[in-house]
């Protein structure tokens, strides 16, 4: 595969799990929702990292949104790097039953909402840095 087809890849597959995201939101599976959108932003990133790589196309296997934004060179503040690390959090805390209960109740129909626009934000932002060919 070329480096172009890769990050199609990750931007084809993102673009299916967004949709999936927006429908677990609809449908108030709130914990699933916020699971599935940072997968979205896990798999965008994935794609900058070997869009933005000279040297390859190894994508880390990791789950870890800043890691996966440093391997991709990407200038972030404070505040997104808050937001990606909160959001990174969401991976862990669907995944393993002994945190389960707890994000279950702490994704409220409010939480989940705000949440939501941040991961909202950053899906833009991210697409709005991966060029097209």
């Amino acid at each position: 595969m070329t480096k172009q087809e890769i990050v199609e890849y990750w931007m084809n597959s993102a673009s299916m799990d967004e949709s999936t995201f927006r429908n677990l939101l609809k449908s108030s599976d709130n914990h699933w929702a916020l699971f599935i959108g940072h997968i979205v932003v896990e798999k965008l990133l994935k794609a900058l990292v070997v869009q933005k790589n000279k040297e390859g196309f190894v994508v880390p296997r990791s789950h870890d949104l800043l890691l996966l934004a440093e391997k991709a060179n990407l200038e972030i503040n404070e505040q997104r790097a808050d937001i990606l690390d909160l959001i990174s959090t969401f991976n862990i805390n669907a995944r393993y039953p002994d945190y389960k209960r707890g994000f279950y109740q702490k994704c409220t129909d409010d939480y989940t909402k705000e949440r939501a626009l941040e991961i909202d934000e950053v899906i833009a932002w991210l697409k709005n840095l991966i060029q097209e060919p």
